[in-house]
């Protein structure tokens, strides 16, 4: 068993992302207990397999909160396309020399504009939370310039999470 441990970390480490981490362990599992069973298969293990194989996939396609890390990630980086994936619509920026509703591409713009003319330099998250299903981050964004209050509130909208307003106050 300790051989099985050894190939996955060493699996893991060459490729990126933890399903398919967790897809690869449960096909080396799968693999083994059919090796051990192959003379005596049994219907009821085997459905009983398959369904707990497909509840762990389902848990891990659909973790709660993975967009609002990756928002976080974007402003960290001072990464406006990664912002754009959690865009739609019109947004709300508000930043010390301007505020008003922007569309995507427009917002985009002004936050590309807005990160190369402060240099990010890191983002650090003072609080992050959800109220009935939308998502928010409070935080410092880190810049050359100076440090900027960041709130970031993110909306539920079919099933996915999007950015309806940024705030940035020095």
């Amino acid at each position: 068993m300790e051989l099985f441990v050894v190939e996955w970390v060493q699996i893991y480490r060459n490729r990126e992302g933890f399903v398919y981490f967790a897809f690869l362990i449960l096909n080396r599992w799968i693999r083994h207990t059919f090796r051990s069973y192959r003379q005596n298969f049994d219907m009821k293990k085997f459905l009983l397999l398959i369904t707990v194989a497909c509840s762990l996939l389902a848990l891990l396609a659909f973790r709660p909160g993975q967009s609002i890390d990756s928002v976080i990630g974007a402003l960290r980086n001072g990464n406006s396309s990664e912002l754009s994936r959690y865009m739609e619509g019109n947004l709300d920026i508000s930043m010390p020399e301007k505020s008003d509703t922007y569309s995507k591409a427009q917002a985009v713009l002004i936050l590309k504009d807005f990160f190369a003319r402060n240099g990010v330099t890191g983002f650090e998250v003072k609080h992050k939370g959800d109220n009935k299903g939308n998502e928010y981050c409070i935080g410092m964004l880190n810049t050359r310039s100076g440090t900027y209050r960041t709130t970031v509130f993110m909306k539920a909208d079919g099933g996915k999470q999007l950015i309806k307003e940024i705030r940035f106050q020095p």
